[in-house]
């Protein structure tokens, strides 16, 4: 039986881990962490990825776990609609709609899949030979035909194998994250965009919302209340915004720096070891596609893997779509964090006209991103 060593057990690996044991191969999951803490927020799941979930049988469950999202679209701070889509075009149009769930909860789904001595916590991996397959751990060395590296955006993994690439640049912006209980006072989901500033509002089941936020900020700076200065970014935007930031408490908010790889690696793969996720594809969060790309990325890994095990079809087959998802999401986030107020009136301008003239084309525009379906 073939194995597979898998660095990372983040959504990408474990979602690698769980389609390679399907196909047949032995897998071994290292992760550096002693315990898989219930830590980071809400995730979403695009059409696309849920139809690879569905494909591990999984996608039931995380239906169960998830919200389904209504329509959305893009807002003024004032909350006035720029540009609107309905969860009934798009669950028409693609056979699935978007769905929300806390990201701990996928990550405990997945590894129920897994083999009982699969996943080794506690385990960093020092080393991993393109070569030969030796992977070195703090524990002992581990023999593999695949390695697969989902060790994240700052990966060891990729800085070892392509050591001339300039890694993860700063976007210039900061995010804040909060699950905070569903608001009295209704309001519809999706994003507000401002002058610079982005806020976001998704529905999560048990009557709580997931809510988002993005400012231009220096790279590593803080707030000694995090939470006043959301209140104080985001003052005068419509409601709930305030009630929403007002109700998060300090456990269940988190500031993260935005990075991303802006200069595409030459290759998702050296020798027996292939890239997955962040490490080969750091995106910026504008489409939701982060972990969504690396839910793809297993899955059609898992497929050459069992086929002709060639991972330059996996490069081939990968690197083009991620790369261009990646700049597309890149865009995105450039356009909705402008701040000269006449761009900003432009802006708004022309998401408006295009809602006007074609009112029914929104859901058409994620063709190429929520359109893709698992290789057989």
């Amino acid at each position: 039986m073939k194995h597979a060593v898998v660095i990372g057990a983040g959504i990408g690996g474990l979602t690698a881990a769980v389609a390679l044991r399907r196909r047949g191969w032995r897998v071994t999951v290292c992760e550096r962490a002693p315990a898989l803490e219930p830590v980071g927020s809400a995730i979403a799941i695009a059409p696309n990825a849920l139809t690879a979930l569905d494909a591990l049988g999984a996608g039931a469950r995380v239906r169960e776990l998830a919200a389904m999202q209504g329509d959305a679209g893009i807002r003024r701070p004032d909350g006035r609609w720029l540009l609107r889509t309905s969860a009934e075009a798009l669950s028409e149009r693609f056979g699935h709609p978007t769905v929300l769930l806390m990201r701990a909860e996928l990550v405990e789904l997945l590894v129920d899949r897994l083999a009982p001595d699969a996943l080794r916590l506690g385990t960093a991996v020092k080393r991993a030979d393109p070569a030969t397959g030796r992977v070195e751990t703090e524990a002992g060395d581990l023999d593999a035909d695949l390695v697969v590296a989902a060790d994240g955006i700052g990966s060891p993994t990729r800085a070892a194998l392509f050591p001339g690439h300039p890694g993860p640049v700063y976007t210039g912006h900061t995010s804040w994250r909060i699950v905070v209980p569903r608001p009295a006072t209704p309001s519809p989901l999706g994003e507000l965009w401002g002058r610079g500033l982005v806020f976001g509002i998704a529905a999560l089941a048990r009557d709580l919302v997931y809510c988002y936020a993005t400012a231009p900020a220096p790279e590593g700076a803080t707030a000694p209340d995090e939470r006043a200065e959301l209140a104080r970014l985001f003052t005068g935007w419509a409601d709930p915004i305030p009630e929403l930031i007002a109700s998060a408490t300090p456990d269940r908010l988190i500031r993260t720096d935005l990075h991303c790889l802006d200069t595409p690696l030459p290759a998702f793969h050296r020798g027996r070891i292939a890239l997955l996720g962040d490490a080969a594809h750091a995106m910026t969060p504008h489409l939701g596609q982060g972990a969504c790309q690396a839910i793809e990325d297993a899955m059609v890994l898992a497929h050459v893997a069992a086929g002709s095990g060639d991972l330059a079809e996996y490069t081939a087959a990968r690197r083009p779509r991620a790369t261009a998802i990646a700049r597309r999401s890149r865009t995105v986030g450039r356009l909705a964090t402008w701040s000269n107020p006449l761009a900003v009136a432009v802006r708004d301008l022309a998401l408006s006209a295009a809602a006007r003239l074609a009112p029914n084309a929104s859901a058409g525009r994620f063709d190429d991103v929520f359109g893709w379906r698992p290789p057989a």
